[in-house]
């Protein structure tokens, strides 16, 4: 059985495994270097009120995933907008856990007030898209290959739901 529960700092070696897998390993993430643990930490402390990071955790008290809201952009009009992450462990896909996360990080999301989430998933994520479409999210756009990485041009299909 897994538990949601909000992330703490002593999770960052965990969340930061789990994400800089996906940074070396394929283009979910448009980020290229790793994160250090110190960068992890840094950036769990920014999303320790009202932004927030939520893990999943096995019955071992192993973190299997997590899910995050974080600012969608700088500039004070957008403070009420965030945009979702969710990352889950490669072993421990295609066990609901990406659909609970989700659920969960916009639920609290909606009860700390936001008023709307944006997903924003390269292009050929398909189960990514599908799971955002399945809660409500509706796409809303695409941006034709503004990333490139591991040789490739990528798109990235943008996704919301209103709060």
């Amino acid at each position: 059985m897994v538990q949601l529960r909000l992330a703490l700092p002593s999770d960052a070696e965990a969340v930061r495994e789990i994400y800089n897998t996906e940074v070396i390993g394929s283009t979910v993430t448009f980020d290229m270097v790793p994160r250090t643990l110190d960068e992890q930490r840094r950036w769990l402390e920014a999303r320790s009120g009202a932004l927030a990071v939520v893990v999943a955790e096995d019955d071992d008290g192993t973190v299997v995933g997590f899910s995050s809201i974080s600012p969608y952009r700088d500039r004070p009009a957008y403070s009420t907008t965030v945009e979702d992450s969710v990352y889950v462990r490669r072993d421990q896909r295609g066990k609901g856990l990406g659909r609970a996360l989700l659920d969960e990080i916009v639920e609290v999301a909606a009860k700390q007030g936001f008023h709307t989430v944006m997903a924003r998933i390269v292009g050929h994520h398909e189960s990514s898209i599908e799971l955002h479409r399945s809660i409500g999210f509706e796409v809303v756009g695409i941006e034709k290959e503004v990333g490139r990485k591991f040789t490739r041009w990528l798109d990235v299909v943008v996704m919301q739901r209103m709060l």
